[in-house]
C-alpha cells in the first residue's frame, strides 16, 4: 500500500525477492518495481507509486515555485531568443540553423552560393508541435542537394523514424523508415539510403540499405553483427567515396569499406577483431585513379593510440604515422584534400594539430589564448576546404566560432554567444587545481567563481561524471552563473574512469579500479575543503547516469560531506542490472563493470560500491532524484528502487525527493527552455538545502 499525503512522502511496500549466483543469497525487497511487461509499464501499483513520488515532490517544491521561476527566468534571459549559426558552405550551398524568439527547436536552412533565395529545408517546430516530447536524429542531404532524409524520436525511447522529402517543394515521401539508431547515408546517386537499425534490446545489430520508394521491410542487410556486447554504425569517409561500417564494444573495434557507389559490392575487412584493439578508419582517396590510402586510430601499441597507414590491397598492414607517447592523447583526426588533423589532449587540456601528407615532420599547432579551454573541430563539410571551423569555450568565456586559415595559420572570430542580458567574464576567476587522492594520484579539477563573493569558506556545486572514458571539459555553461552569482563556487572534479588525461585515466577508473572513481570524487571535495574554499555540508553534489551512480556511492560513503545530491537518471541498481542479459544494454556494458554472472569476484566487487546494494541505516543528506519511464539506458525502476530503499532504512529527517518524466527518456525533457526548467529545479532544490534560497 502507499500511504500518501501533502506532508508525508510514499512509501513502497516490502515484497522480498531473493536469487543466488555464486553462492551468495541477496534479498531485492523493491524488485516488483519493475514492470515485468517493461519496456511498456502498465502495473497499476508501479504506476501508482510514481504517481504518489511525483505528488510528494511537487507538493515539496511548491514552496520553491518562486526560486525555481526565478531561476528559469534568470537562465532564459541568458539565452538569445532569435539566434542563428554561422552559416557553413557544402557543395552548392550554404547551410544554417535558426532559433525564432521563443521557439523550443530549431529551423534548418539554406541559400544557394550562386545567389538566390533562403530556403527551409527542415522545421523541428513544426515536427514537434502536439507532442510531448522531440528530439532530431540523424539529418542528411542528398548529393545532388535535392532530398533531404531525418529521423525523429518523439518519446524518448530512442527509437527514431526516417522520412525523406523533396527541400523544393516540400514534399514528403511514402518512404518510413522505422527503428534507426545512427546516421543517415546516401548512396553515391541519391537512390538510397544506408542506415543501422536497433533492436529489440536497444542495440544496433543491422546494417541495412533502404532503396527509395520501396517498403522499409525490404530493404537489404549489408551487414550484421552477432555479438550482443558489439553496436555497430556506418558514416562516409572523408572523400565521400567509401562507406564505412563499423563495429565494436567499450574495447574492442572492426571496421568494414565497401563503395558509396555500389553499397552491395564485396566488403573489405580492414583488420579482423582482436580483444581489446580498438580502431577508427578513414580513407583518403582522390579519386584520380590513385591508390586510396588507409588512415588508422589505434590503441594496438600504445594505450593513448598511434595513427597509421594502409593500403586498401593490404588493408590490416599498418605503418605508423603518429607515435602513440604518453603526452599526447590521440582523440581523433580528419582528413581533408590537403592536409590533415590531428586531435588529442596534452596534460588533459584540448590540442588540434594541422599536418601534412607530403612532410610528416611539420606539425602546426593551434594556438589559443587560456590556460584551461575546451576546443575542436565543428561543422567542416568540404573535402578540399582550407580554412577550418572550431569552437572554442572555457569556464569564464562563452562559446565562439572560429575559422582557422590553414595557410595563414590565423584564427578569426566568426560568432561569440551572446547572453542577452549580460555577462562581464571579468567579474569570475577560474582556474585548474590539483588535488592529491588518498593513492597519491595528482587530480585535476577546474573550478571558477566571482572575484567578490563573500569570504570563503563558501558553499560549493562540485559535478562528476568519471566512466565510459568520457571527459568532462572545462566549458561554459550560462545556466550555472544562477549559482555562481549567488556565491557559490562551481567546480568539475577530472576524476578517474573519464579519459581527460589519457587513456590510462580511463582504465584506472574501470572493472576491478572502479573504487577509484568514487574515492577521487570525495578526496576532490576533501581537498577543496583543506584549501579553504568550502566546508564539510556546504558542497552540493550532482551527477547523472553513471554520474548519478557516483552519486550515490559516495551518498552512502561520506554522507556527511555533502548538503545537498542530486542524482540524475542513476544508474544505481549496479548488481541487479548486470546480472540481468536481457536488458538492453547489459551484455555491451560488461567490458565497463565486469560480468558478475560468470566471475564471481566481479560480483562481489560490483556489489561492494552498488549503491542500491549499500544503503544502509544511516543520515543521508538531501538528495533530488530523476528518472524518465521510457528511458531505455538507466530504467526507471532503478532510481524508483534506490529511493523506496532510501526512504526505508535512512535515519534522518532530510527531503528525499523523486521525479519521474512520465513522458521522457534518459535526456529529460527536450525543448531548449523547457530542459531549463529541469536545471532551475535542480538548483532551487540545492539553494534551499544549502540555506541560499534568499539570496
Amino acid at each position: 500500500m502507499h500511504c500518501m499525503s501533502k506532508t508525508t512522502p510514499p512509501v513502497a511496500q516490502r515484497r522480498p525477492t531473493t536469487f543466488s549466483h555464486h553462492g551468495i543469497t541477496v534479498t531485492d525487497d523493491y524488485a516488483w518495481l519493475r514492470d515485468p511487461a517493461y519496456p511498456e509499464v502498465t502495473d497499476t501499483a508501479v504506476l501508482a507509486h510514481l504517481a504518489a513520488e511525483n505528488d510528494w515532490f511537487n507538493a515539496s517544491m511548491a514552496p520553491q515555485q518562486p526560486l525555481t521561476d526565478q531561476l528559469f527566468t534568470e537562465m532564459r534571459g541568458r539565452i538569445k531568443e532569435a539566434d542563428r549559426s554561422v552559416p557553413q558552405k557544402d557543395g552548392q550551398f550554404l547551410y544554417w540553423v535558426e532559433y525564432a524568439a521563443g521557439a523550443e527547436y530549431k529551423t534548418w536552412w539554406r541559400r544557394p552560393i550562386g545567389g538566390g533565395p533562403d530556403e527551409l529545408i527542415l522545421d523541428e517546430t513544426a515536427l514537434a508541435e502536439g507532442k510531448e516530447y522531440f528530439r532530431l536524429g540523424a539529418l542528411s542531404v542528398s548529393n545532388d542537394g535535392r532530398l533531404l532524409a531525418w529521423a525523429v524520436d518523439d518519446d524518448g525511447s530512442e527509437r527514431f523514424t526516417a522520412r525523406v522529402k523533396v527541400i523544393a517543394s516540400g514534399e514528403v515521401l511514402p518512404d518510413a523508415i522505422p527503428e534507426t539508431l545512427s546516421g543517415l547515408v546516401w548512396t553515391s546517386d541519391d537512390s538510397g539510403i544506408v542506415y543501422a537499425r536497433v533492436n529489440d534490446q536497444w542495440r544496433t545489430d543491422t546494417v541495412l540499405l533502404h532503396r527509395l520508394g520501396t517498403p522499409a521491410g525490404e530493404d537489404q542487410v549489408l551487414f550484421y553483427e552477432a555479438d550482443e556486447g558489439f553496436r555497430v554504425g556506418v558514416g562516409l569517409s572523408a572523400s565521400e567515396s567509401w562507406l564505412v561500417i563499423s563495429t565494436g564494444d567499450h574495447e574492442t573495434g572492426e571496421a568494414w569499406l565497401v563503395p558509396a557507389a555500389d553499397p552491395t559490392a564485396p566488403q573489405i575487412l580492414v583488420r579482423a577483431r582482436e580483444a581489446g584493439v580498438e580502431y577508427d578508419v578513414d580513407v583518403y582517396d582522390l579519386n584520380d585513379g590513385s591508390a586510396p590510402v588507409l588512415y588508422i586510430q589505434t590503441n594496438d601499441t600504445h594505450e593513448n593510440f598511434r595513427l597509421a597507414t594502409a593500403s586498401l590491397s593490404a588493408p590490416g598492414e599498418w605503418t605508423t604515422l603518429v607515435e602513440g607517447t604518453q603526452d599526447f592523447y590521440l582523440t581523433g583526426f580528419d582528413l581533408f584534400r590537403d592536409f590533415y588533423v590531428t586531435e588529442g589532449r596534452v596534460r588533459g587540456l584540448d590540442r588540434i594539430e594541422v599536418r601534412y601528407y607530403d612532410d610528416p615532420a611539420r606539425i602546426e599547432p593551434i594556438e589559443f589564448p587560456e590556460a584551461s579551454f575546451e576546443a575542436g573541430l565543428s561543422d567542416n563539410p568540404e573535402w578540399a576546404s582550407t580554412t577550418l571551423r572550431l569552437t572554442y569555450e572555457s569556464m569564464i568565456s562563452p562559446a565562439t566560432v572560429f575559422d582557422y586559415d590553414v595557410a595563414a595559420r590565423t584564427l578569426a572570430p566568426l560568432k561569440v554567444q551572446e547572453i542577452p542580458s549580460g555577462y562581464d567574464a571579468e567579474l569570475y576567476w577560474t582556474e585548474r587545481l590539483e588535488i592529491p587522492a588518498r593513492d597519491g594520484t595528482m587530480v585535476p579539477v577546474s573550478v571558477m567563481a566571482r572575484k567578490d563573493r563573500a569570504d570563503a569558506p563558501s558553499p560549493l556545486y562540485l559535478y562528476g561524471y568519471g566512466a565510459y572514458g568520457t571527459a568532462i571539459g572545462p566549458g561554459f555553461s550560462t545556466g550555472r552563473l544562477s549559482l555562481v552569482d549567488r556565491g557559490m563556487v562551481f567546480a568539475i572534479a577530472h576524476i578517474r574512469g573519464g579519459d581527460d588525461l589519457g587513456r590510462h585515466w580511463y582504465k584506472d577508473g574501470k572493472l576491478d579500479k572502479r573504487t577509484n572513481t568514487f574515492n577521487d570524487f570525495v578526496d576532490v571535495a576533501k581537498g577543496l575543503i583543506d584549501r579553504g574554499l568550502t566546508a564539510p555540508g556546504r558542497i552540493a553534489i550532482s551527477g547523472g547516469s553513471a554520474g548519478g551512480e557516483l552519486m550515490g556511492a559516495v551518498a552512502n560513503s561520506d554522507p556527511g560531506l555533502w548538503g545537498a545530491v542530486v542524482a540524475h537518471v542513476p544508474f544505481v541498481d549496479v548488481l541487479n542490472t548486470m546480472l540481468d542479459e536481457t536488458l538492453p544494454l547489459t551484455p555491451g556494458e560488461w567490458p565497463e563493470w565486469g560480468n558478475p554472472i560468470e566471475d564471481k569476484a566481479a560480483f562481489e566487487l560490483i556489489r561492494s560500491y552498488s549503491p542500491y546494494d549499500q544503503v544502509r541505516a544511516q543520515a543521508y543528506p538531501p538528495m533530488l532524484v530523476t528518472a524518465g519511464l521510457n528511458d531505455p539506458r538507466v530504467t526507471y525502476w532503478e532510481p524508483a528502487k534506490w529511493v523506496a530503499k532510501l526512504r526505508e532504512l535512512k535515519t534522518d529527517g532530510n527531503m528525499l525527493l523523486l521525479k519521474t518524466n512520465m513522458g521522457a527518456g534518459h535526456g529529460g525533457k527536450s525543448g531548449r527552455f523547457e530542459s531549463l526548467k529541469e536545471v532551475a529545479e535542480e538548483f532551487a532544490f540545492i539553494l534551499w538545502q544549502l540555506q541560499l534560497s534568499n539570496v
